[in-house]
């Protein structure tokens, strides 16, 4: 049997853990402060802890929890993606990105991943492409946290935001990610705001309801690409089980219990999905919902022949939705020459 992973526990669990080696009981509180305080990741940088209950540590909790493999920056120098291995074998790929002033921001920001591959199978997702292969852990996906905050604050940044939209579908492995999120936002830990954690599903609308009724102020982002279920059932397949009208649903109880605004990711594809057409039909769905629509021009794929639309096309989708009150914002590119954008991540095995 292997060693269990140390941030797959929560603070009571790691501290009963601790004492049951004969520790007294405040240990237990200082391996949690030098895990999510410190952001110490061995045994040995421990050093307000005795020699021998380091060595107890290494011995009996797995800390190596990522191993990176290749990590790759843009051109731009703003974007950088890490496949890590893990303890099986399997492999995930996690993105710190960059937002600076120039761009009215400045804040990093790391994209997560929940899953080892997708089940969703959507057409334009490499990750979607390459199947479903397990789930991660809570300690899987909150190592993933640590590890970009760690590797900011060691250049002299610091982390503001997560984005639970990396390899995997969040909902699909819903209490396992909502435990994750629990334990980076716990006050006596990481404490990271709730409102800087956003998540991200395709649509699996009863989880959406539960979600709602969850109390966490965590945001809310919806994969939508499509305002039609026959177009939008032939680039996401899950579409066929929880159509639009049901997804939107869920959406409107979702903003009501929470009084958050809902955010809709919209991939353009050239003459697919990037019409004022679809644009219209878009803003009539959506009509007196607290939304925001965040569009980017398709990323990439192998597995994919659509085409990212142009600057004016996608300019005219914006404006179409814009005249009819939807505000909408349209993304640039990012990452895309090391397959770090939106729907491009995929372990290389």
């Amino acid at each position: 049997m292997t060693n269990p992973l140390i941030y797959d526990f929560d603070f009571p669990e790691l501290a009963a853990r601790v004492k049951s080696w004969g520790e007294p009981k405040f240990r237990g509180k200082q391996v949690w402060d030098g895990l999510y305080k410190n952001l110490w990741t061995t045994p040995e940088e421990f050093t307000n802890l005795s020699k021998s209950l380091r060595e107890k540590m290494g011995e009996l909790l797995k800390f190596d929890v990522l191993k990176p493999v290749v990590t790759q920056e843009s051109k731009d120098g703003d974007t950088r993606k890490t496949l890590f291995e893990l303890h099986d074998g399997q492999q995930i790929e996690t993105v710190i990105m960059h937002y600076d002033r120039e761009e009215g921001q400045d804040r990093n920001t790391v994209c997560i991943s929940t899953q080892v591959g997708c089940g969703m199978g959507c057409k334009f997702c490499a990750t979607g492409q390459m199947g479903f292969k397990r789930q991660l852990s809570s300690g899987e996906i909150v190592a993933q946290v640590i590890y970009a905050a760690r590797e900011l604050q060691d250049a002299g940044e610091t982390l503001t935001n997560v984005v639970v939209m990396g390899m995997g579908e969040p909902f699909h492995n819903y209490e396992t990610t909502l435990e994750a999120l629990a334990r980076l936002n716990d006050e006596n830990g990481f404490n990271f705001g709730a409102r800087r954690f956003t998540i991200s599903t395709v649509g699996l609308v009863p989880l959406i309801w539960k979600f709602a009724d969850a109390g966490v102020q965590y945001n809310l982002a919806i994969s939508l690409h499509a305002a039609e279920d026959e177009l939008r059932s032939s680039m996401l397949p899950i579409n066929d089980k929880h159509p639009i009208n049901k997804l939107l649903e869920a959406c409107r109880y979702y903003v009501e219990q929470t009084s958050r605004k809902i955010t809709f990711e919209w991939a353009l594809i050239e003459g697919v999905n990037d019409t004022p057409e679809q644009a219209y039909i878009l803003a009539r769905k959506l009509k007196g919902l607290m939304c925001h629509v965040n569009a980017i021009p398709l990323n990439p794929t192998q597995g994919f022949h659509g085409q990212s639309t142009d600057n004016d096309r996608a300019k005219i989708f914006k404006e179409t939705l814009e005249q009819v009150g939807i505000t909408c914002t349209i993304r640039a590119h990012r990452g895309i020459d090391i397959q770090a954008g939106c729907g491009q991540l995929a372990s290389r095995l």
